[in-house]
């Protein structure tokens, strides 16, 4: 590379640093945190309606969850999701209904690839990592636990 290379470069990425558009912390961070608790009392909402059915809280606790993954893959499976993230962002990450959107995301994507080889392969790829060390946090913890409950 030459001098006049080297100089087009620069000045090409000190260009592009100055047109890059800032990011609104603020904002998003607003955004994020709104949308995050209006998830959350959604989640809330649904235990209120069904604990007003004579459900038992035990049940409930089971059935949320399960209710709030549905609808979290339904969403991303009709690509309302997705547009809710890009608005959101990190607050659509941390309720459960972002666990469920990434491992419905890369199932869909890898869905033309069959299957095995696609979807049951890629479900796990952004998910699973936080499976292993939430599982293995878990057992290491209860571990410790009986540990020191056994003394």
């Amino acid at each position: 590379m030459n001098k006049k290379e080297g100089k087009i470069k620069k000045e090409f990425y000190k260009l592009s640093k100055e047109l890059e558009p800032k990011p609104k912390l603020l904002r998003n961070c607003i955004n994020a945190f709104w949308v995050g608790g209006l998830i959350c009392v959604i989640g809330q909402g649904l235990t209120d309606i069904l604990l007003n059915f004579n459900i038992s809280r035990e049940d409930v606790v089971i059935w949320i969850p399960i209710i709030m993954i549905f609808i979290g893959a339904l969403l991303t499976g009709i690509g309302i999701y997705d547009k809710i993230a890009s608005f959101a962002g990190a607050g659509t990450v941390v309720p459960i209904t972002g666990f469920s959107n990434a491992v419905v995301s890369p199932a869909i994507e890898f869905k033309k690839e069959g299957f095995i080889l696609g979807v049951a392969a890629k479900m796990f790829t952004i998910a699973g990592p936080v499976l292993v060390y939430g599982i293995g946090t878990s057992v290491v913890i209860g571990i410790i636990h009986y540990c020191i409950n056994f003394l």
